[in-house]
Formats: structure tokens, C-alpha cells, sequence
């Protein structure tokens, strides 16, 4: 059903027509939208960020939250996983399971999603570094379920640069790594062509401290250096930039964060056009994935947070996301629980089904305050952008420590307004309660590491250690020329080599970078 087939009538009988204003959502440079009719027709994919322990628990919470209405998976892995180490590795200790779920080989990527057909869901896999190895897995796991490997959808966050800014794991050294991305952009394209090969990540630089402008910002520079790097290695424009992704942050200031999303929109339409002249309008379209604020989140008064959230979430689908997490309330403490996860997810629910705020395909349009805000976000982050080329690039501006100078800065300066109360987080530094929070937390059994290194002591005792060997080999001997990676880190994980095992021989060759 389209647009006007379908007749939005509010409680009062008032019709809702289809389009208001001059610009059009779906038509350059998108501001108001890159769909027609948004979700008057088809809902955001509802996630939620879920991963932790052994790769049995977090499938049976896989599993649960489809069996309550998810629409679409999203994977956290632990931090051994997410920087190229095996569960058995000294570094790991007290590690293994902690902030995601542990994946040492194909073995475990097979239980985790047991019984879920990849064909049929889409898969946001939050991984970096290690990302070309947990696609191939998904990839070598889709052939064995003998899915069509051209129907797999789903995004791997695949953005190293903000983790050289903002995060910090990565492994290889800049350059190093943007090769790898620029293959898994290439392979991509070739057998995985409905599958988004980066998110470029704006979420990560905001939790570190950057402000609104900023996110934007660095964003889309990152953005620009990741098309450069494509086309440089010899992709046309328009045969992959339609793929790239993006992620934003939505934290507390809700008409902010609205204009936010706008101005983003509208920037990259015109640095695709006018950059780097794509001439497909889906090359042009931004579309992003949301999650609510996880450093807006207070231990204090933890219940407070479902109002946060609330808004948060409400302020993403006014800004037009294609794909939304909301944090459960309790994750200022830990992990959170089946409950608070289902809590979280039913605040979508309630955005999307009892609101009304979908029936508009922009409600905000026109609003004096919303379009001062998006032109002047805009103005400014073109600042920052221009100021980034400047300096050579995002890689050289990382190099240089300017883009991480300027999250300090912003980070320094919203902590002293919240330290004079400057600015008041209910709960924190105002309102404060004596409390004795009564709500179960999820804990994380120290146990689960002896398990992984069990399993993974059985898979290599059944695997054929010269096949692991000489597949190894090929791709260290491949990691010194110029052909594609992927191939040949595929053909490890079919072998049933680790993580560390295909991490390592990076390493061997690039080396590890020191910031």
C-alpha cells in the first residue's frame, strides 16, 4: 500500500495529507526525508544492540526479542572479539563475555544464530577492526544454511577511523586498515550486494564527548575519506556509494538532535553531488541507523532514564532514521536484562503504533525553530569539514590529534556545566534521592571463559590443522600484495581458523599501531 492509498485520520476525524511545504521528502537534498512517503508506509527497523556471554545466551535472547516484535538483529561482541584475540589469550582475562558476545571461530558464529535463517532477518553486526573476519563468518555461515547469498542484508560498522579519534580498537596502522575496508567495499559489492559494507559511526565520537555540530562533522569527513579511499582504489562512485551507511548518536536536547539528523541529510546529498559527482540519487540518499545516548544514561535514579529514552527515541523518528536502538534503562549499571530490554523495545513500539508522529511524513517541517537549526548545524559543521580538509584529510587531521583536541575540548567543557549546575541532570547533580534501587541487574558468570576455551580447544582438535595452516599462510602472503583480502580471510574462517589465528597474520606484516 502507498502513500495515498492510505488514509491517516486522526481521533478527532482530521485527515492527514500526504505532503506539506515545498521541499519534498524523497527528492534532493532530502532534508525532509529520503522516502516519499517514510513510514506512512513502512516502519524504521526496530533493533536492539544485544550480545553477551557464550554465544548460546545471546541467542536465546536473539530469540526472544524477535519473539517480541524485533524486526532486525544487532550484535555486540565482546572486546577480545573486537580487537583480534582468542578467549584463551592472557590478554583477555576477565574480558571474555563482559560488554558482548565471545566469537572465537565459525563454531561459535553457528550456535549463535541457531535456528534463524540469515536469509530472512536483517543483521547490524557493531565490529571494527575484526569486521572483514565476522562478515566472513556470516557470509561461510549463510552458504552452509544455502541462502542466497544476493538477499543477505545487514551492516557491519566497518569505521575505523573513529576508533583512531574516539574508541581506540583498533589494531593496524591507518593506512593498513583503509585498505582493508576499500576490499570489503569491493567484495561486497561483487557477492553480497544488498549488504551495507560501513557504518560510518558518528555514535562513538558523541559518547566521547563531542557536541552535535561536531558528530556531524566528523562524520561526514570520515564519510569523505572512505568514498575517496573507494574510488581511489578504482570503484566507481555509483556503484557503491548507495551501500554506505551511517550511525548517529541522539542524545537529550530533542530539537537539536532533530535538526541534527536534517542537516546531515541535506550536507551529504551535496558533498555527493557536488564533491565527488554522483549522478544516481540513491548515491546522494544518507540513511542511518540511531541509538538513544548511552553516556546520557545516569546510575542515579536509573528509572528516570525510560523518559530519556522516550524522548530520545521520539526525536529519531522525527528526524527520519531508518533503523533505531533504545537502551534499556538499567545500562548505566550493566548489561541489560531480558526485562529492561523488552522495556526498550516496546518504547519503540509505542512511538511507532500509539503516537501518531508516523502519520506525517515530516511533522516538523516549516517549524521557524527546526529549519534555524538545521541551516545553522549545517553552516558550522561545513566549518569544522573545511577546516579538516585544510589539514589533509581525517587521516591526517587524526594523525595530527586535531579531531581528537576537539572532542577534549567539548567533552572538558559539558563536564564543567554540569559540575556548576550549569546544566541539570535530573537525578545527578539536582533532585538527587537516598535510594536503594530494587530491580535485578544482569550478571555476567566469571565461568564463561573456561567454556569458550573448552569449545575452542574442541574445534581445534577437529579441524584440519593443514588446511588451517596453509590458508593462513595464503593470506599472509596475500596481505603483502595488492589483490582483494576477502577471499582469502573467507577461505580461513571455512577452515575453522580463529580469530587470532587470521588476526595474527595482519599482524605479522602491518604490525600493530601506537597512537
Amino acid at each position: 500500500m502507498n502513500a495515498k492509498q492510505k488514509k491517516i485520520v486522526t481521533t478527532s476525524n482530521i485527515e492527514i495529507p500526504e505532503q506539506l511545504g515545498k521541499e519534498k521528502s524523497g527528492e534532493f537534498p532530502f532534508t525532509r526525508g529520503i522516502y516519499p512517503s517514510m513510514y506512512r508506509t513502512r516502519h524504521w527497523t526496530m533493533r536492539q544492540y544485544a550480545g553477551f556471554g557464550t554465544s548460546e545466551e545471546s541467542n536465546k535472547r536473539y530469540k526472544y526479542l524477535l519473539s517480541q516484535g524485533v524486526t532486525g538483529l544487532s550484535i555486540a561482541f565482546d572486546l577480545p572479539t573486537q580487537i583480534g584475540y582468542d578467549s584463551d589469550s592472557k590478554i583477555c582475562e576477565g574480558e571474555v563475555g563482559k560488554v558482548g558476545v565471545a566469537i572465537d571461530s565459525l563454531a561459535d558464529m553457528e550456535t549463535l544464530f541457531s535456528g534463524i535463517e540469515l536469509e530472512k532477518i536483517s543483521t547490524s553486526m557493531t565490529i571494527n577492526s575484526t569486521a572483514g573476519i565476522l562478515l566472513a563468518m556470516y557470509v561461510a555461515l549463510a552458504k552452509k544454511q544455502n541462502a542466497n547469498l544476493k538477499k543477505l542484508s545487514g551492516t557491519i560498522q566497518n569505521d575505523i577511523l573513529k576508533e583512531y579519534s574516539s574508541r581506540g580498537t583498533y589494531i593496524y596502522p591507518p593506512q593498513k586498515s583503509m585498505k582493508l575496508i576499500t576490499d570489503i567495499f569491493k567484495w561486497c559489492n561483487k557477492e553480497i550486494p544488498s549488504w551495507n559494507p560501513i557504518s560510518v559511526s558518528g555514535y562513538h565520537m558523541r559518547e566521547a564527548g563531542c557536541n552535535a555540530v561536531q558528530e556531524v562533522a566528523f562524520t561526514l569527513s570520515n564519510g569523505i575519506e572512505y568514498v575517496r579511499s573507494a574510488i581511489d582504489s578504482g570503484l566507481n562512485i555509483d556503484d557503491f556509494a548507495s551501500r554506505i551507511s551511517f550511525f548517529f548518536n541522539i542524545h537529550n536536547n530533542f530539537f537539536e538532535e532533530i535538526a541534527k539528523l536534517r542537516a546531515a541529510r541535506k550536507m551529504w546529498a551535496k558533498i555527493m553531488k557536488e564533491r565527488f559527482n554522483a549522478k544516481n540519487e540513491n548515491s546522494m540518499k544518507l540513511r542511518f541507523h540511531s541509538q538513544t545516548a548511552g553516556s546520557a544514561l545516569t546510575q542515579q535514579q536509573a528509572f528516570v532514564n525510560i523518559s530519556r529514552v522516550s524522548f530520545q527515541a521520539l526525536a529519531s523518528v522525527l528526524g527520519g532514521t531508518q533503523s533505531l536502538h533504545c537502551n534499556g534503562f538499567d545500562e548505566a549499571i550493566a548489561l541489560p536484562t531480558e526485562m529492561s530490554a523488552m522495556l526498550a523495545l516496546r518504547t519503540q513500539q509505542v512511538v511507532a503504533y500509539e503516537s501518531g508522529v508516523v502519520d506525517s511524513v515530516d511533522p516538523l517541517a516549516g517549524s521557524y525553530f527546526v529549519e534555524y537549526l538545521t541551516d545553522e548545524i549545517e553552516k558550522r559543521a561545513f566549518d569544522y569539514i573545511e577546516k579538516i580538509d585544510e589539514l589533509g584529510g581525517v587521516v591526517s587531521a587524526i594523525e595530527q590529534k586535531y579531531i581528537q583536541d576537539e572532542i577534549a575540548k567539548s567533552s572538558y567543557e559539558y563536564q564543567k556545566q554540569i559540575e556548576s549546575k550549569e546544566k541539570i541532570i535530573v537525578g545527578m547533580n539536582e533532585f538527587q534521592v537516598d535510594e536503594n534501587p530494587q530491580f535485578e541487574i544482569l550478571k555476567i558468570d566469571e565461568s564463561i571463559r573456561e567454556k569458550q576455551i573448552k569449545r575452542l580447544n574442541e574445534v581445534k582438535s577437529k579441524r584440519n590443522f593443514q588446511n588451517v595452516k596453509m590458508s593462513l599462510q595464503y593470506l599472509e602472503n596475500a596481505t603483502q600484495t595488492t589483490e582483494n583480502l576477502m577471499p582469502h580471510i573467507l577461505n580461513c574462517v571455512e577452515q575453522y581458523a580463529t580469530i587470532q589465528e587470521i588476526s595474527d597474520a595482519f599482524r605479522n606484516v602491518w604490525g600493530e599501531y601506537e597512537s
